[in-house]
Parts: C-alpha cells; sequence; structure tokens
C-alpha cells in the first residue's frame, strides 16, 4: 500500500486530468502490494462504486500509455498491472507462479540486472526493461 504517492497529482501532472474513475483505477492499483489483474482491479472497483469493465480496461490502457501503470506480461496473453516506477516505487523484477497465477513483487536488490551496459550497447532506443521470474510459489509447493 502506498501512502506517498498522491494519485491526483500524478494524473494532473501527465496532463490526463484527475477523473473519479481514473482516481479509482489509480489507487487501487498503487494500493496493492502486488501487481492485480485488470479483472481483480475490476471486482474490487465494481464492490465501491459504478464502474463498467470496459471502462477499467481503457482507463489502464491509458496510465499505460502515460506511464503511470506498468502493464507486465504472464508469458501469455494476460497481464497484470502495477505501479510504474517513480520517486516512490523503484523498478523491481516480478515472481510469477505458473501454477496457480499469482504475481508477486520482488525486492529491487533481490536480483541485480545491469541494464547500464544493455542500453550503453544497444543500437536502438529501449523504453523498458522488464525482469519476471516463473516458477511455483511456495504456497502451490505444499
Amino acid at each position: 500500500m502506498c501512502n506517498q504517492c498522491n494519485y491526483e497529482d500524478l494524473l494532473n501532472a501527465t496532463d490526463l486530468g484527475a477523473t473519479d474513475n481514473r482516481l479509482h483505477v489509480l489507487e487501487v492499483v498503487g494500493n496493492n502490494s502486488y501487481p492485480l489483474s485488470a479483472a481483480d482491479i475490476y471486482q474490487t472497483l465494481k464492490r465501491r462504486c459504478s464502474i463498467n469493465r470496459v471502462t477499467v480496461y481503457r482507463i489502464l490502457e491509458l496510465l499505460v500509455e502515460h506511464g503511470l501503470v506498468d502493464r507486465i506480461s504472464t508469458g501469455g496473453r494476460a497481464f497484470y498491472y502495477g505501479m510504474a516506477p517513480n520517486e516512490n516505487h523503484h523498478p523491481h523484477p516480478h515472481f510469477y507462479c505458473k501454477r496457480c497465477g499469482q504475481m508477486d513483487c520482488l525486492r529491487p536488490d533481490s536480483l541485480n540486472v545491469d541494464s547500464a551496459t544493455l542500453w550503453k550497447t544497444f543500437p536502438g532506443r529501449i523504453d523498458k526493461v522488464e525482469v519476471r521470474v516463473d516458477g511455483i510459489c511456495k504456497n502451490c509447493m505444499k
């Protein structure tokens, strides 16, 4: 849960405008300690406000396009959403359980990836480096 982010300021800084629905979606993403699927976000919002599933998907797309939220691949067609790196959220790797589908955040220092060398030697433009570790979580191992 992020007690440091001012979601309204984040939205206004990207010139998106802080509509109620955008704020609600960003709060759900930012107030979770692990990435969520769009369906999880919709289910959470549905309990507390009137919002359409398509609206949630469109808002997530906008938030990704404007760099406020990261879309994290599961390796298939599904995606999870978490806060994009900012002053309160440092880049970090994720763990994806291939059995139950849970995606967890790993500490930034748990896996060292030197992307600076890649950025220096790659002849094109790199917009994002995403690190995901796949395996079986401890709950599924039981």
